[in-house]
């Protein structure tokens, strides 16, 4: 194993690190589309349950799997399965799906920091309009940016572990708090922004059905990070001296209370802006409600603070998702580039600098698959349309193979590694053998956690390939 692999210097800093991969466009828009169209309240609750009772025995997994072994995903399903080729193989898609999510992220971070560089700019008025956010993704003009953002993301990684990926988040994630708490104490001084809290936050249990159950399960797995190699990863870098169930806890509300601050921000925000608003009327694209809809709830507020007071909330917000995006981009690449230090013994210089050609180029491509390429921009039928190569990547490896990488790694840690399991939950915490939430974990994982996984991965394969939603047609 390579010597340069790094650690994390402190609890909080993992906390911070592993906290701001979790934190990103999932959180800060997904989440408020997926409450807004699903009940809001009732939305709200059952997705903090599966947080509670699914999502984190796996984020324990994932952190002891990688802690235990000191290896990336491959290196840790081989370790922990006795060199087993069909579990290695299993670490490889957990490689794969993290460099395949980085090359669409890389792709919207670029829309985000343009239309940050816009709103900065004064031209709010310009990013409302219908037309604004067609043209941008169309045009080559967006390739510059992607060179600037290359070079802040993969600076940031040539630092390593603790004075790259640690030193950010110890800066962003503190600031990204204090930015949204700001924009949700300026949103809530708007007339009508009640009508969206109460929705938000007073439950109307005649909307709990099978669609909203399956929405919050898919976003409450999602917005984890988990399925995707970073929790291994990171586990590797985290310290024996610490307590892998507290510091996963504390990943885990913090990741869950800023998409709670999200949703406290976009729904009386949406309801501020048209007391009329009909939830089940709004765009289901996260994408269509960041660059369509969000400038023009931003620039309404203007009869209020006028233009320039609009345009740097329309600033923070930007510069908000953008730090989350950021945070969430650095993680994802470091599980390939993890990869490349532990199994091809590459140096930590030479493994970011082939991300960063392999990244950009397949960036550039999905890029391209806007209409500047009509090969890449009808690239392939399913689900009965015609899809782009952006769409293939962005369906296939942020929904589709996650839950499924997932149910691997609880089979591992319930099946393949029981006892060592437990016993690398047990370190540093004397308390925690004999405890209730040691045998929720045991009973958990070797039930209806991976069963509920198995499912959501054979149900997103069904939405996705066949548009056909096996939860709702269970129920009905």
């Amino acid at each position: 194993m390579s010597a340069d692999r790094g650690q994390f210097s402190s609890r909080l800093g993992f906390i911070l690190a592993a906290a701001g991969s979790a934190v990103g466009l999932g959180n800060l828009v997904a989440f408020p589309v997926m409450a807004s169209k699903n009940g809001g309240a009732v939305f709200l609750i059952v997705y903090v349950l599966f947080v509670a009772l699914i999502c984190f025995p796996v984020l324990l997994a994932e952190i002891a799997m990688g802690r235990h072994s000191r290896r990336n995903p491959v290196g840790a399903f081989s370790a922990l399965t006795g060199g087993h080729q069909g579990w290695r193989w299993a670490g490889k898609l957990a490689i794969l799906t993290p460099f395949m999510i980085a090359v669409f992220y890389t792709v919207v971070t670029v829309w985000i920091l343009i239309y940050l560089f816009r709103a900065v700019t004064g031209g709010l008025a310009d990013l409302a309009t219908p037309a604004a956010f067609g043209d941008m993704i169309g045009s080559p003009s967006i390739f510059p940016w992607f060179v600037l953002l290359q070079i802040a993301v993969f600076g940031v990684l040539l630092g390593g572990v603790k004075g790259g990926i640690e030193r950010m988040a110890r800066v962003l994630m503190p600031t990204l708090a204090i930015m949204l708490i700001g924009l949700i104490v300026f949103v809530m001084t708007l007339d009508d922004a009640m009508l969206g809290v109460r929705y938000y936050l007073v439950p109307d249990f005649s909307r709990l059905d099978g669609a909203v159950i399956s929405a919050a399960l898919n976003q409450a797995f999602f917005s984890l990070s988990l399925g995707m190699g970073i929790m291994i990863t990171y586990g590797s870098y985290f310290s024996r001296e610490d307590r892998i169930v507290n510091s996963g806890r504390l990943v885990a509300v913090a990741d869950t209370s800023v998409a709670f601050m999200a949703g406290l921000l976009i729904l009386p925000a949406i309801f501020a802006f048209n007391p009329a608003t009909n939830p089940d009327d709004l765009s289901s694209s996260s994408v269509g409600l960041i660059f369509s809809y969000l400038p023009q709830i931003f620039l309404s507020m203007q009869e209020v603070v006028g233009y320039w007071g609009a345009s740097a909330a329309a600033t923070v917000f930007f510069a908000l998702v953008f730090f989350a995006a950021m945070t969430s981009l650095v993680s994802i690449l470091e599980i390939p580039i993890s990869y490349m230090i532990d199994e091809l013994c590459y140096s930590r210089r030479k493994a970011v600098l082939v991300q960063a050609a392999l990244v950009t180029t397949f960036a550039i491509l999905a890029a391209l698959s806007f209409g500047m390429s009509g090969f890449l921009t009808d690239f392939i039928p399913y689900g009965g349309a015609q899809k782009s190569f952006f769409d293939l990547i962005a369906d296939t490896f942020s929904e589709v193979i996650l839950p499924l990488v997932g149910f691997f790694a609880c089979i591992i840690c319930a099946w393949r590694w029981r006892d060592g399991f437990m016993a690398e939950l047990a370190v540093g915490d004397d308390g925690f053998g004999n405890s209730a939430l040691s045998r929720y974990l045991g009973f958990s994982l070797r039930t209806f956690v991976p069963i509920v996984l198995l499912f959501v991965f054979i149900n997103s394969v069904a939405q996705k390939y066949f548009a056909v939603d096996l939860l709702r047609l269970f129920a009905s």
